[in-house]
Order: C-alpha cells, then sequence, then structure tokens
C-alpha cells in the first residue's frame, strides 16, 4: 500500500507552485515517468499580474536531452549548452500565461533527475530572480536498446558519443569577407559579404565605413537591422541566422546622381567569445562570393584572414531576440544642437575644456550641446544651472557636450527631463556608449538587456 503511493506522491511533486514577491506565481507541469526515446512536454503557467517589462525564464537539463520549442508566448525561445532560455522584452497582456516547450529524450537513457528552473524579472528598475523547487523526474529504459548501450542519465555526458555538427567541413574560423563591390550600369555598386558564424547563434555586428557622396540601402539583410547614418552601414544581429555562413548585401548609391570612384570601404566584424565582444577586420576580396559553393567556402575560409583586434566585456544574457520587436531610440538631432541662442561659434575656447574620460562597459549620458568649435566650458555652462560637471568630446567632426554617467537608461532618461524642467536646456538627449566609444541607444538597450522608455 505504500508503496504504490510513491507514484502519486512523485506525481504531486511534478505540479509545483512557487509564490514570487509581488503576488506573482508560476506552476510546473512535467510528467513523473517518461520512456526513453520519446518526448514530454514541460508546461509552465505564470500568474502575472501587471508584469510588463523584460522577463526570462530559464531552466538547465542534463545532457541527453533534447529541448524542442513549443508554445512560447511571444518569448525567444533558445535552447544551447543545455539551457533552456525564453526571453519577453515585453511581456504579454493577459495576467495569466501559460508556455510550453518539449524535451526529447535519448533513446539510451534511465535513471532519475531533477528539473528546476529559475525566473527573473524586472520591478523598480531592480532584477529580481526566484528559483523553482526541483522535481524529480525518471527515465524508463527501452526494451529496443542493448543494456550493454543504456546509461543512466547522470553519467550521459561522460561516455555519449560526441554530437556531429551538420555543417561538419566548414571552418572554424570566424571571420567575414567583403566581396569587392560590384559596379551596376547606373553609377551604383552592389556589395556583398560572407559571414562565416561557425556555431555561434547570438549577437553579430558588422560596421561599414562608405565614401563620402555615396547612400546606402539594404539589398538582403539576412534577418539583421540594417542601419546606415554618418556614413556608416550597419547590421546588427541579437539572434544570428541558423546556417554555417551566408551573405548579406547592400547597395552603395552616389548622391544626386553624381558620376563617383570606385567606393573603398573599410569595415569591421564584431561577435561574441567567451562572453566577450571580439572585433576583427574586415578584408576584401575580387571572388563573387554568391557563386561559391560549399568547398570553395571552404577552402576561402581557411585562408589567414582577421586577427581580433580587441576585446571588450559583454554579457550573452543581455541579448534578446530583435527580430520581430522594434525599439524605438533617440536620434541626435542633424543640426547643431543650441542650449541657448547665442551661437557656440562665438564663444572663445579656453584650456578648461574638459576631455571626456573613457568608461569601461555600456553607459549613457545626456548631450546638452553641440558646435563645430570648442567653447569656454565654465563660462559657457555656468549661467544654464547644469548641475553635473559638462564634459566634451570630438564625434564625427563636431565638439559635442554632455553631462553625467548613468549604466541604467532609466536614470539617464529622468535627469534628461530633470535638465528639460530645470534648465533653459529643452533639446537635450540620451546618449550611449560602450567602452568610451558611441553607439546606438538602441544597441545599448539590447546588449544590456533594458527597456527604452519614453
Amino acid at each position: 500500500m505504500i508503496k504504490s503511493l510513491f507514484p502519486l506522491l512523485n506525481l504531486l511533486m511534478a505540479i509545483i507552485l512557487q509564490v514570487l514577491p509581488g503576488g506573482i506565481s508560476v506552476k510546473m507541469d512535467v510528467p513523473a515517468q517518461v520512456n526513453a526515446g520519446s518526448e514530454f512536454e514541460v508546461k509552465i503557467t505564470l500568474d502575472k499580474g501587471d508584469l510588463e517589462s523584460f522577463s526570462r525564464f530559464q531552466q538547465a537539463i542534463p545532457a541527453g536531452l533534447t529541448a524542442l520549442s513549443g508554445t512560447s508566448a511571444n518569448a525567444d525561445f533558445t535552447f544551447e549548452e543545455n539551457r533552456v532560455r525564453l526571453i519577453w522584452l515585453k511581456m504579454p497582456a493577459d495576467e495569466e500565461m501559460t508556455f510550453t516547450y518539449k524535451v526529447k529524450v535519448d533513446e539510451r537513457l534511465k535513471g532519475t533527475f531533477g528539473l528546476t528552473g529559475q525566473f527573473s524579472y524586472i520591478d523598480d528598475n531592480e532584477r529580481k530572480i526566484v528559483n523553482i523547487s526541483p522535481v524529480a523526474i525518471t527515465i524508463l529504459p527501452s526494451p529496443d536498446v542493448d543494456p550493454s548501450l543504456i546509461v543512466d542519465i547522470n553519467e550521459f555526458d561522460k561516455g555519449a558519443v560526441p554530437y556531429i555538427s551538420p555543417f561538419e567541413g566548414v571552418s572554424d574560423n570566424l571571420a567575414c569577407i567583403r566581396q569587392e563591390p560590384v559596379p551596376e550600369k547606373d553609377g551604383t555598386y552592389i556589395v556583398h559579404l560572407l559571414v562565416n558564424k561557425n556555431d555561434r547563434k547570438q549577437f553579430a555586428k558588422i560596421e561599414e565605413s562608405i565614401p563620402a557622396g555615396y547612400t546606402a540601402s539594404s539589398i538582403d539583410p539576412k534577418q539583421a537591422i540594417f542601419t546606415f547614418s554618418n556614413q556608416t552601414v550597419k547590421f546588427l544581429w541579437m539572434n544570428l541566422p541558423a546556417d554555417a555562413y551566408f551573405t548579406v548585401s547592400y547597395k552603395l548609391i552616389p548622391r544626386n546622381q553624381s558620376a563617383l570612384p570606385a567606393p573603398e570601404i573599410t569595415g569591421k566584424f564584431s561577435f561574441m567569445a567567451d562572453e566577450k565582444t571580439v572585433t576583427v577586420d574586415i578584408p576584401e576580396r575580387q571572388t563573387d562570393l554568391l557563386a561559391l559553393g560549399r568547398d570553395e567556402v571552404y577552402n576561402l575560409l581557411n585562408e589567414p584572414l582577421n586577427v581580433p583586434e580587441e576585446e571588450v566585456l559583454a554579457s550573452p544574457d543581455a541579448l534578446a531576440s530583435a527580430a520581430t520587436v522594434t525599439i524605438q531610440e533617440e536620434e541626435e538631432p542633424a543640426e547643431v544642437t543650441q542650449p541657448v541662442n547665442e551661437p557656440v561659434t562665438g564663444i572663445l575656447a579656453s584650456s578648461d575644456s574638459r576631455r571626456l574620460d573613457t568608461e569601461e562597459g555600456v553607459y549613457y549620458r545626456i548631450q546638452v550641446a553641440a558646435g563645430h568649435k570648442p567653447v569656454n566650458i565654465n563660462r559657457y555652462f555656468s549661467r544654464l544651472k547644469i548641475e553635473m560637471e559638462v564634459s566634451s568630446e570630438v564625434h564625427d567632426g563636431w565638439q559635442k557636450y554632455s553631462v553625467g554617467s548613468f549604466t541604467e537608461y532609466r536614470e539617464a532618461r529622468d535627469y534628461r527631463t530633470h535638465i528639460w524642467n530645470t534648465t533653459p536646456v529643452k533639446d537635450a538627449f540620451v546618449t550611449a556608449y560602450s567602452d568610451g566609444s558611441r553607439i546606438t541607444v538602441q544597441e545599448a538597450l539590447m546588449i544590456t538587456d533594458q527597456k527604452w522608455l519614453q
């Protein structure tokens, strides 16, 4: 009698209700027993209340199990390195939501393992994390598999046959190669870039500097966010395409239909490796990249192409899908930003100009003015009642003046509003930096896992 109660108790243990701070609760529903070689479903029911901002659910599963996407409730689902992640940049409106995924069990497995999880979310600009109680699941061995080949799930990663990539034969050399721009009859040029990402799945960026006189438009971005600003072409991926290598293309168009010389382009390719962003130069080749077969691509990628230029700390966990979500960003005005009516160029510069210091990581500042000539910072900004110290930098040929250093976008946004309300500077705006270099606010929000706010 007592023995017969164990399966029932185990089943009850498989339905766990975890109450989170703020009235949020999560229930995980899984079977107590599964058969080797079969699939089972993990069902999560979340009572989220009025939670709307960035949230994440993740679970680590043992080697020998493979997770497959189910109903994600508009989340971005990923499975890599035995870890399931579902990420929401914005939660659905319903107070209660359900999402599922399936787990495929290797036919060679047996034994019992614990399945746990973690739900994290943002509340009052603070990240809150709650661990979900573990549930025991027993794998019944398959009668169709030779007993000598059956492995306990807790030992599977030590003796299992290694996984063979479907892209075997593609070079491990992560690289990006540009084809020499192809001229068209109308004076435009087509630019193709071959990207070899190997098994990388998250975050990569191409930045190409093109000559003055040209504009650029996207032809084939391969799921990237494409932008063109300040003579810079940019492709940005939060999640990379599935193929081990692929090509992207864009068009260069002469302004005012001018006859221009062949463009000389320089570019850099960035990707994640060991929780760091590695940046390499993009070499140019005369090879027709679109005409290459698999073996020719392999040979090209095995040439010595790129040497990492720099490494900056970054977090792969901060990356979320941008394929279906558009994040609005603040754009810098095209004209000079003037805090008062007096022209910037009419003020004499002096040695008191405070240069902007380089800081590590991603951070935000508030730009309050810009001009072509440096100014006396003390004389010019002292009467504007700006509380923080003003520093200057040279960017895109402009002297730009900014204040503050915020790791949270919300804090930068709030201080920008404070400047609007307490000073004559009514067009101050938020800017973003990564290790001292300007990036777009959109990039910073994605990298730091933060939400854009008006």
